[in-house]
Parts: structure tokens; sequence; C-alpha cells
């Protein structure tokens, strides 16, 4: 019988110690603060029970406010790894799972792409010839710019470019001047017409880019005096009008 008790104490002793064994340190994060007794480590201190220690300072308040190094969760403090049967929720509970994402919102549809515009680009041109040193529109110029403007209907309008031309003959600045004005008699004269003036620029070039080359007058050439030079040079003094803007196509 008597050894009987003695093995049963000698078990019971062997649980003990492997409780104690299995209970790990327990450091607290604040030593200073603690409401258990803490080793110079700053682990709580357990008795062979693997109970922990308290000191007179010791409320539930306190062990619950305890915070402890890799705690599970940010309520599991002290008194849950010594005291947890006194400990009151929310203390040593895990935090609430987090709300589940939001459901994807469905991105708006871009709007339907507009129509392709269904226009083409248009260019016109035409020669509005003057006389010798005059800014005059002759008869077959202004005809030729009514024939213009009749072609323009139907068009939307984005640029007349209107540059003027002399002859060669005569001075730089002269026929820099000419051309200006002839550039601008075009111009009004399609105003004239209906069409707006800040639709129209306009550009002076004297004697640049001729069409027609026309030598000096000799005795025995094809140009033999100043008139006939005057009259060979006739297509050089212009107003070249080019006329940009959109026409729907027909579909």
């Amino acid at each position: 019988m008597k050894k009987s008790i003695k093995l049963g104490l000698a078990a019971s002793a062997l649980m003990l110690l492997s409780g104690v064994a299995l209970a790990q340190d327990v450091k607290l994060v604040d030593p200073r603060e603690s409401p258990y007794v803490i080793d110079p480590r700053g682990v709580i201190v357990r008795d062979p029970f693997g109970l922990c220690w308290r000191t007179g300072s010791w409320s539930v308040e306190r062990a619950a406010a305890a915070k402890i190094e890799g705690a599970k969760f940010p309520n599991w403090t002290a008194g849950c790894e010594c005291d947890r049967e006194l400990m009151k929720p929310p203390v040593c509970e895990p935090p609430p799972p987090p709300p589940p994402p939001p459901a994807p919102v469905e991105a708006p549809k871009p709007p339907p792409a507009p129509p392709a515009p269904t226009s083409e680009k248009v260019t016109f041109a035409a020669d509005a010839l003057f006389d010798f040193d005059k800014a005059t529109l002759r008869p077959d110029g202004r005809a030729a710019l009514d024939d213009l403007v009749s072609k323009l209907a139907g068009v939307t309008l984005e640029v007349i470019i209107g540059v003027g031309y002399t002859d060669r003959i005569g001075p730089d600045a002269y026929n820099l001047a000419l051309s200006q004005r002839r550039a601008q008699a075009v111009k009004d004269y399609l105003v004239s017409k209906g069409i707006e003036p800040n639709r129209i620029y306009t550009e002076g070039k004297g004697k640049a880019n001729p069409v027609k080359q026309c030598p000096d007058p000799s005795a025995k050439g094809e140009v033999r005096n100043r008139t006939q030079l005057i009259q060979c040079l006739q297509p050089n003094r212009r107003v070249e009008v080019e006329v940009v803007g959109t026409r729907p196509v027909r579909r």
C-alpha cells in the first residue's frame, strides 16, 4: 500500500514537472509596470506548479493591460498567460476577421466612339491675272475667282491662302509691295462674295517663283522689245489661291 502511494506521488510530481517544462517564458514589453514578479531577463517568474507569481500591486486590470512580447494578437496580454480565467472580453480574444473585400465594381463602359468623319480634304487653285504694274483684277481673274467661289458650295472652309507675285521687271522692294497689294485685291474680291475675312490669309512674294521664263529683249530674239517682254511675263503677274476645307463624302 505504501509503495502504491509513493508511486502515485511520483507520477503526480512528474506531471507537474512536465507542465512546468511546457510552460513557455513570458517576457513583458515594459517590465517596469509588471503586475507579476519578473527575473533579470524581464520574464515572468513561475512557481513549481507553473503559476505566475503576482506582485503586491497585482490587479485584474493591470494584468489585462501588461503587454508581452510575441503576443498571439493585440489583445493577448500577460493576464492571458497567467490568469486567463479572470480576464474579461475583449482581452484574450482574437480580433474580428477583416470585412470581406467589396465586390468589384464594373468599370463604366466607355462611350461609343463617334462615327468616323465622312469628309475629305479639298484644294482649289486659281490664277488671278493682273495687268502690268497694276493691282486691279483682270476680267479673266475675276472669272477664275467666281468659279472658285462656286466650288466652295458644301465645303466647310478652314482657310484660304492667297499669295501674290509680280514679274521680274522693276526694283525688288517695289515688286514686293505690288505683290502684297495684288493678294489683298483677291481677298477683297472674295470677301465681297461672302467669304469671311478671318478665313483668308494673304502674302506677297514679289518676283519669286516665276511660272514662265522670258529672255531679255534682243533684235533677233523671241522677245524683241519691252512691250513683248511685258506680254511674255503676263503669267507671272498673278495671285495663287489655295482653299483648304472639308467636303462631306457621298456614300
